[in-house]
């Protein structure tokens, strides 16, 4: 059996263009496509912060140190210039690999310089003020009340 995997992603990016009348695409600068471990061309999904969209593309190398994050053809109808975007790399490998794998994590700042790397995929940056994705806030969960049948609990 093949699992699905996370190999990488590029957090809070901010796109810097988009173009409907451009082949499909997002043009990622190529220091942040190395970075993640991305190559042209590879699938990605992108998640729109601002707005919720989830679209799949593929990537296209843009000019080294740019900064570029430009969201081409009608995934430009979706996500638009200075909205937050997360660009996710999956990646099939048996389930030996899977068990081992470290993916790519990049962030970055307003202008999509990379600040942190890391392989951790539900790590926050420091000092972002994010929460790190594997933190329980919810307090009838905290608490181990609230959950119904089949409901996932939390271990103590």
């Amino acid at each position: 059996m093949l699992r699905t995997m996370m190999t990488s992603k590029i957090h809070r990016a901010t796109v810097t263009q988009a173009d409907l009348h451009y082949v499909g695409s997002v043009t990622v600068d190529a220091d942040l496509l190395d970075a993640a471990n991305l190559l042209p061309g590879e699938l990605v999904h992108i998640v729109d912060i601002d707005n919720g969209a989830r679209i799949q593309t593929y990537t296209i190398a843009g000019e080294r140190g740019s900064g570029v994050i430009g969201i081409n053809g009608a995934a430009a109808r979706l996500v638009h210039p200075g909205d937050l975007v997360i660009l996710i790399g999956y990646g099939q490998m048996d389930d030996a690999e899977a068990r081992e794998h470290q993916p790519s994590v990049v962030f970055v700042d307003s202008e999509n310089r990379i600040i942190g790397t890391g392989s951790d995929p539900a790590e926050a940056l420091p000092g972002s003020g994010l929460t790190r994705g594997d933190v329980v806030e919810n307090p009838l969960v905290a608490a181990g009340g609230g959950a119904g049948p089949g409901a996932a609990t939390v271990a103590p």
